[in-house]
């Protein structure tokens, strides 16, 4: 949306568009702080003039789309439920304004501590070599969340990510130019490790937030995941461990002795996460981690001898 000339409307006119949306949203349980989310987004306008509704007597306010427009997207947001998220064309992650579309998952508040516990797992290795330097790996990258959030934390690194579907890479790189991150990483199709074969042996970390959802559980999701975000990117099979049995099965081959193995968890699966990593059998200090919640989230180890096969 930044690149489109902006609508002008009068305060008036979004006050009212404002007012009514508040009304709508109350009465179709949304969360009517939503509204306010939107308008800074799409408008500029800061909490304060909201709060305040100072803006009601400007003349002109410049939006992002025609009032029409908006109107369409909140009763599509009221009415399919559509993500407010996939309205603005943006999320918040970390210290970062990210690009997203129905390509992507939105990136989840609790998946930015993945980027903390990468950086504490490299001050906490054994590793002759230190970690943060050399290659990172995101495994399934989205909108480029983890692979930015990495190149953020890791000034010294090459950040690689992977995604499977090309629409969702291109939301990545969108990202990567737009936070002038162009240079740092590099962008692959394909599936999970496959396009990084000249770097077995090489990865200093691998940081994954892969499908883990099981199938019969994605139908009974809210709608706004269910009905809106891609399918490809929540089912994670049966018990929705099968994506993550391939990267424990798979990872010893990419990371160097002492790489970091880092990804995100359903609730409730540390335990199975934790014997799969140990009956693999290449893996060391094995830790479980919870996010801001409380909820056992991730799942680190280290590579303590790789498989060159």
């Amino acid at each position: 949306m930044a690149d489109q000339q902006p609508y002008l409307v009068s305060g008036l006119q979004l006050w009212q568009w404002r007012k009514q949306a508040i009304q709508a949203a109350i009465a179709a349980a949304v969360p009517p702080l939503e509204v306010d989310w939107l308008l800074q987004e799409i408008a500029g306008l800061d909490r304060l003039s909201l709060r305040l509704e100072s803006f009601k007597d400007w003349a002109e306010v410049p939006i992002a789309m025609s009032l029409r427009d908006l109107e369409q997207l909140w009763q599509k947001r009221l009415r399919d439920r559509l993500p407010v998220q996939y309205i603005a064309g943006v999320t918040p992650w970390r210290n970062f304004m990210l690009a997203v579309s129905s390509a992507v998952l939105i990136p989840r508040p609790e998946t930015e501590c993945i980027i903390d516990l990468a950086v504490a797992a490299i001050a906490q290795s054994q590793a002759v070599k230190s970690l943060d330097q050399g290659h990172w790996v995101d495994l399934g990258t989205g909108s480029g969340a983890i692979a930015i959030g990495l190149a953020d934390a890791l000034p010294n690194a090459t950040i690689h990510a992977v995604d499977y579907s090309a629409a969702a890479l291109e939301i990545a790189q969108t990202n990567a130019k737009n936070l002038e991150f162009a240079n740092r990483i590099h962008f692959y199709q394909g599936s999970w490790w496959e396009p990084l074969t000249t770097l077995k042996g090489q990865i200093s970390g691998m940081v994954s937030n892969p499908p883990y959802i099981p199938t019969e559980t994605v139908a009974t999701l809210e709608p706004e995941v269910k009905q809106h975000e891609p399918h490809l990117a929540l089912d994670g099979g049966a018990d929705g461990l099968d994506d993550i049995r391939h990267l424990i099965e798979v990872s010893p081959s990419y990371l160097r002795p002492g790489g970091v193995w880092l990804i995100e968890m359903m609730a409730g699966q540390a335990g199975a996460v934790r014997e799969l990593l140990q009956n693999q059998g290449s893996y060391s200090d094995i830790q479980i981690h919870t996010d801001l919640e409380g909820v056992e989230r991730f799942a680190l180890a280290y590579v303590s001898k790789g498989n060159r096969e």
